[in-house]
């Protein structure tokens, strides 16, 4: 049985392996262990799926609980896709937001098709100055 909770102390070392066997991890700095870390520190919402203690899928938001959530990371492990845990992470991101906000995403390339399937509206006016990468300093 999976279940839900949030879980702001999540460690470095499982969200890295879960955007490893997620497929995310091709998008993510995961090689960049204080980025993961900072990542994780400054997210206002993490919500995590587990199977057991096993960590299966997890979503983490960034929101000002009044007007807009960007849901920066969505991920499922491969080998329990399918199933309605990436649906149940996006609902649960967004009531802990507060339902009054805008859900924000950008699609990862291999998951485009998914979101339409869940009722999320595609938005065509999305600009971004990339990430720079600049040496970490303590």
């Amino acid at each position: 049985m999976i279940t839900y909770d949030l879980e702001p102390g999540l460690t470095a070392d499982e969200f890295i392996d879960i955007l490893e066997r997620s497929t995310l991890a091709e998008r993510r700095p995961v090689a960049d262990r204080p980025v993961i870390e900072r990542m994780l520190a400054n997210a206002d919402i993490l919500v995590a799926a587990r199977d057991g203690l096993q960590l299966v899928g997890v979503s983490r938001a960034i929101s000002d609980f009044g007007f807009c959530t960007y849901l920066s990371d969505l991920a499922v492990d491969q080998a329990y896709q399918g199933q309605g845990i990436g649906r149940e992470l996006i609902r649960r991101t967004h009531e802990a937001a507060g339902r009054g906000t805008t859900l924000i995403l950008l699609a990862a390339p291999k998951a485009e098709s998914y979101y339409p399937h869940i009722g999320m509206t595609r938005h065509d006016s999305c600009w971004i100055i990339p990430r720079q990468i600049e040496p970490y300093v303590a």
